[in-house]
């Protein structure tokens, strides 16, 4: 008798969910491998032990995916002599700014001239 294909005993884990499994996980990394241009990973782990009478085995199987890493999310933060993080830099001078209004404190747009320019 010749060796059987491995595919033909993943089939009968878990009454062929675990193969299934893994195939929806293949097809879920292949996508975020994809939109990240980043490896992932899959593994099948199988495990095999006697069962305690018969002559048969029990095999169980787990599917790990591991997917790209996602980008980590940052910040530009500045630190004070006490140790805080602030985002504006305590060292620049803040400007006293204000809006320009038309008496009633609402800001009116100026009107732009339009220059020719002789070619």
């Amino acid at each position: 008798m010749s060796i059987r294909p491995i595919t033909d005993t993943l089939r009968h884990i878990g009454g062929g969910v675990f193969i299934d499994t893994a195939s929806d996980k293949l097809a879920e990394l292949v996508g975020a491998v994809d939109q990240s241009g980043k490896q992932g990973k899959i593994n099948l782990a199988i495990t095999v032990k006697k069962a305690t009478r018969g002559g048969a085995m029990i095999i169980t199987g787990k599917v790990i995916m591991t997917k790209p890493a996602d980008e980590p999310l940052e910040a530009m933060l500045f630190a004070t002599p006490e140790g805080n993080l602030v985002a504006d830099d305590p060292n620049q001078q803040k400007l006293d700014l204000k809006m320009v209004g038309d008496g009633a404190g609402a800001a009116t747009p100026a009107t732009l001239k339009q220059i020719g320019f002789a070619a």
